[in-house]
C-alpha cells in the first residue's frame, strides 16, 4: 500500500493507524501547498481533488478520506482493535466520533483558522463555537483512557492530529485538562512516535 500524506495535516491520522496496524506501506509526502511529489510528478495527477491522505492499494485501487481509510486499515487487522467490528453499536459510535471530528474540529473548526481569507470578526465567531465543542470533548474524555474507553482507535489518531493544530492556530487548549492528560497519552504511543518521525514533526 501507499499512502500520500502531507505532514502534520490530517493525513497524518492516516499515517498513525497504519503505523498501529503494523501492515506493510510506503508513505510518500505529497506537500498541499506545492502539490509537487518526490519523483517531481503532479499529485493531482494521482488525486484530482489535489488534498490528502489518499491511500492506493496493491490492486492499484485508491481511497480517499481520512475517517475511510482508517477503517479500511483498521478492518484489515481486526485484532488490533483500531475499529470496532462492523454492524456492532460500538462501530457507529466510532463513525459518529469521526464523523465529529471531520466536520466540528477539523473543517468546521480548526481548519477555519488556516484560512487566509477569514476576517477577525469570523474567526472570533468560530473560536467561540469551537471552544463549545472542545469543553464537550474535555468532558467525553473524563475517567477514560482513550476517545472509545480502553482501547486505542482510529477516533484517538484523529483527534489528536486535529488537536494538534492548537499551536499553530493559536487556540488555547489550557482549560481542557482530560483533553491534554489524554494527548499527553496518545503522543506517547509508539505509532504516533513513529508517525511523528516520519513526517519530520518529532
Amino acid at each position: 500500500m501507499k499512502l500520500y500524506y502531507s505532514p502534520g495535516a490530517c493525513s497524518m491520522a492516516a499515517h498513525i493507524v497504519l503505523q498501529a496496524s503494523g501492515l506493510p506501506f510506503e508513505a510518500i509526502a505529497a506537500p498541499t501547498k506545492t502539490k509537487v511529489l518526490p519523483d517531481g510528478s503532479d499529485y493531482r495527477a494521482i488525486n484530482p481533488l489535489g488534498y490528502v491522505p489518499l491511500l492506493q492499494l496493491d490492486n492499484g485501487e485508491r481511497l480517499t478520506e481520512c475517517p475511510v481509510i482508517m477503517q479500511y486499515v483498521a478492518d484489515q487487522v481486526p485484532a488490533k482493535a483500531l475499529a470496532p467490528a462492523n454492524g456492532t453499536m460500538e462501530r457507529y459510535r466510532l463513525q459518529a466520533w469521526l464523523t465529529f471530528i471531520s466536520t466540528e474540529l477539523h473543517k468546521g473548526g480548526f481548519g477555519i483558522f488556516f484560512n487566509p481569507a477569514a476576517n477577525a470578526e469570523f474567526k472570533a465567531a468560530m473560536g467561540e463555537r469551537l471552544a463549545g465543542r472542545l469543553r464537550w470533548v474535555n468532558e467525553q474524555l473524563e475517567g477514560k483512557t482513550y476517545v472509545m474507553g480502553d482501547a486505542f482507535t482510529a477516533a484517538d489518531a484523529y483527534l489528536f492530529t486535529v488537536t494538534n493544530w492548537a499551536k499553530p492556530t493559536g487556540v488555547d487548549l489550557s482549560p481542557y485538562t482530560q483533553l491534554l492528560a489524554w494527548r499527553e497519552r496518545v503522543a506517547a504511543l509508539p505509532a504516533v512516535q513513529a508517525t511523528l518521525k516520519a513526517e519530520g514533526l518529532a
